[in-house]
């Protein structure tokens, strides 16, 4: 790990959780130039062979929905040094852009989504995996603010979503790979006891690289 100074960081948890909320307080307390992060949502298969309304009723919580060997080829390229491309999907739509967004290689590595210890081949890229567990009724009331402040959702549709796939997958294969996490984060991202000791850990591996 210290050899090719790559630190690749997987944060995983149910939807709400708070993951991105743990990326983002991780990223304030270490030097910007030395840290990126890259959203599994980003890698959403691109199905313009659909019609709209067949796009808005696929199981977006099924790891088959995200197209993960893309995601697992470019981390690769940016232990390697090189930068990427990262898709980029319009949730609106639920189609991808035809841009994309440049990420270059950094010391680290932030990846954060729902399903990124759930295969193998991803997880097995992280150098350190942090699930972050918090109750079921805070993480639906996050997504239900959301998805209808920032996808323009209706109500009903993020009601049905969540107990037609959602609710369903998440027991399924969120809540299982937790066991695959290095550390568990109880309440959300913003537990400062836990954040501190993550920080730490990187800090010491920055001063260890620089």
């Amino acid at each position: 790990m210290m050899k090719d100074k790559k630190l690749i960081i997987g944060i995983a948890g149910g939807t709400g959780s708070g993951k991105s909320t743990m990326a983002r307080n991780i990223i304030k307390g270490l030097p910007q130039e030395m840290i990126a992060i890259i959203d599994h949502d980003s890698y959403y298969r691109d199905r313009r062979d659909l019609s709209f309304e067949q796009r808005a009723e696929l199981n977006f919580d099924h790891p088959n929905s995200l197209e993960t060997e893309l995601l697992v080829k470019q981390l690769g390229d940016l232990r390697d040094g090189k930068n990427i491309e990262v898709p980029i999907y319009d949730f609106t739509t639920h189609s991808r852009k035809t841009e994309t967004e440049n990420i270059a290689s950094k010391p680290i590595i932030i990846v954060e989504g729902i399903l990124v210890f759930v295969e193998e081949a991803l997880r097995s890229r992280f150098d350190m995996k942090i699930f972050v567990d918090t109750d079921a009724d805070i993480r639906i009331f996050r997504r239900i603010r959301r998805d209808i402040e920032q996808r323009g959702r209706t109500f009903q549709s993020v009601r049905d979503q969540y107990y037609n796939t959602v609710r369903p997958m998440h027991l399924q294969f969120v809540e299982p790979s937790k066991r695959w996490a290095d550390i568990i984060v109880p309440e959300g991202g913003d537990n400062q006891v836990a954040l501190d000791m993550i920080v730490g850990k990187l800090q010491h591996f920055i001063s260890k690289i620089a």
